[in-house]
């Protein structure tokens, strides 16, 4: 295997100090000792629960050659004999490594943020981009303080394609994150109320996304949804900060990358978009409102990076759901089956909004019902018990026959649907997983939603693992 970055450029990038037999280089870069790969370098960073430092052993039995350590932690590390590079702040090392990787790299770079579909932008793009040339993008929502380093760090030189996610939940965190990425293209896939407790209004929070803007490098180009109700604000903040090329998406009649029209089917969704100025038919693998928008977005993106445009909305077809983002699973139950869609990663009122229309666009068979599982949306601060009540409409909307519900913030929409609709609540997710299993049937269809923290996951897996899976189910481990 190639190596990612000689032991020579990592202690110069770094400004770090060899210990030892150091490698000639290594293969890949990594924060966790328990998935470490062989011939990496394990980067022992300090987080809120773990230190780093304490696993290096552990780290080294599992295949690393090579450590990055700080310095205050060296006599410590006594009993540990592998190769180090001593840094002052291990986490900054890593921030280093990444600019090193950024300047190193004739990539182009693509980075993301948004309220909603950051992730499955930034997948929708990784699968686009591949027929184009090599692409690296972030694992998982690897989009924090360390992520977005870590995948800096993480880029091959040789990369073609960079893809970036960056998150945020309160203000001045996209900032110092896209000046290390320096995009040449910057999208917000929407602004919508995420993390409220941490801002006043959607106007602080178009705010925060905005600093996305400032790390583009010179000529780079921006996309911004103009559908969503805060675009004038953003282009304005764009003509502020002098951003010169202001690309936009959406249905907008004005919209460079415009919706013409659409179908929504149960698995895919059908388009045809004007992307600049070609009129292109998509199929988009994975269901959805949202997912067109996201696509808009994504192709936008294509054309302004030079990639191939006809082989990107080939591979839209291709395209599936992700786990906790929408992916379908279609297990038996009592001689028959029923679906589950599983979007148990994040929530806020637009995604929730959004895994309800999933729900209400897919058929239900014979005596089948649809059952709604909603969990708390957090960080809603002062908002929370209003935005609670105000997914009645939606639920309403979605046509569900069954509302399940668990976590203290969903009290306020158990009051608020009151009779209207079968509900029950459960004080935990576990509580609620075992009543499922009581009274699921043949022919539903099962939407699981809510924030990661609420732990619906572990519904989805008592599911997953109580039933049997068809094999058409698109189940995705």
């Amino acid at each position: 295997m190639s190596l990612l970055w000689t032991s020579k450029d990592m202690i110069e990038a770094m400004d770090g100090r060899p210990v030892g037999t150091i490698p000639d280089g290594v293969t890949g870069i990594s924060i966790d000792s328990r998935t470490v790969g062989e011939g990496d370098a394990f980067f022992a960073i300090k987080g809120d629960r773990f230190d780093g430092h304490d696993f290096a052993s552990v780290a080294v039995a599992n295949g690393a050659s090579l450590l990055v350590v700080a310095e205050s932690k060296l006599p410590a590390l006594g009993r540990v004999t592998a190769p180090m590079i001593v840094v002052n702040d291990v986490l900054a090392a890593l921030e280093d490594l990444g600019r090193a990787s950024r300047a190193r790299t004739d990539a182009k770079i693509i980075a993301v943020t948004g309220s909603v579909g950051k992730t499955s932008s930034k997948e929708m793009l990784r699968q686009v981009l591949e027929p184009s040339g090599e692409v690296h993008a972030s694992a998982a929502s690897f989009n924090n303080h360390w992520g977005v380093p870590l995948t800096l760090a993480r880029m091959p030189a040789s990369a073609a394609y960079g893809v970036f996610e960056i998150g945020m939940n309160h203000p001045d965190e996209i900032r110092p994150l896209v000046k290390m990425v320096k995009p040449h293209i910057a999208i917000i896939t929407t602004v919508a109320a995420a993390h409220m407790g941490n801002f006043k209004n959607l106007t602080e929070i178009a705010a925060a996304k905005s600093e996305i803007m400032e790390g583009l490098v010179e000529g780079g180009h921006l996309l911004l949804n103009r559908d969503n109700e805060k675009y004038a604000w953003l282009k304005k903040r764009a003509g502020d900060i002098g951003v010169s090329n202001l690309h936009s998406f959406g249905e907008n009649a004005k919209a460079d990358y415009r919706l013409l029209k659409f179908k929504l089917l149960p698995d895919c969704s059908t388009i045809t978009a004007r992307i600049g100025q070609d009129e292109v038919a998509v199929k988009i693998g994975a269901p959805g409102r949202h997912q067109i928008q996201n696509a808009l977005a994504v192709l936008g993106a294509v054309q302004l990076a030079g990639a191939n445009l006809a082989k990107a909305t080939h591979a839209l077809a291709g395209l599936s759901a992700e786990k906790g983002r929408g992916a379908r699973h279609t297990l038996k139950i009592d001689g028959g089956s029923f679906i589950l869609i599983d979007e148990s990663y994040n929530a806020n009122p637009a995604s929730m909004r959004a895994a309800l229309e999933l729900l209400r666009d897919t058929p239900v068979r014979l005596r089948g019902r649809r059952i709604a599982v909603l969990g708390d949306m957090l960080e809603m601060g002062r908002f929370s018990e209003q935005v609670h009540r105000d997914l009645a409409g939606p639920v309403g909307e979605a046509g569900a026959d069954l509302v399940c519900l668990a976590g203290p913030e969903m009290r306020a929409l158990r009051d608020e649907l009151g009779t209207n609709i079968e509900t029950v609540y459960c004080e935990e997710a576990s509580e609620l997983a075992d009543h499922l299993k009581t009274v699921l049937r043949d022919g539903d269809v099962v939407m699981v939603k809510s924030s990661l923290g609420i732990g619906f996951g572990r519904i989805v897996k008592a599911l997953l693992d109580k039933y049997p899976a068809l094999p058409d189910s698109s189940t995705q481990d």
